[in-house]
């Protein structure tokens, strides 16, 4: 799992929030502190979310980077040892 790949699934998980009608666009924005044009952008795939401000997402929705990996691929993947 790279910080590529959890961008990537923090922005789908924006992107369903609005499609289930669950939050607008103009609503996250306000709460992720992005503006509106930007965040439409980010999740029209024209523009990228820094990782800076992905961290700030996550932190403002009170999101875990666990909750963007499935229990699956946490389980598959053993952690090793620091070198």
């Amino acid at each position: 799992m790279t910080f590529e790949a959890l961008r990537a699934r923090l922005v789908e998980n924006l992107r369903l929030r609005v499609r289930s009608g669950e939050a607008t666009e103009r609503g996250l924005a306000r709460i992720t502190g992005i503006s509106q044009p930007h965040l439409h952008h980010v999740l029209k795939g024209k523009r990228l979310l820094s990782f800076e401000r992905a961290d700030e997402v996550l932190r403002r929705l009170d999101m875990d980077l666990l909750e963007l990996v499935s229990s699956d691929e946490f389980a598959a993947r053993p952690l090793s040892p620091l070198k």
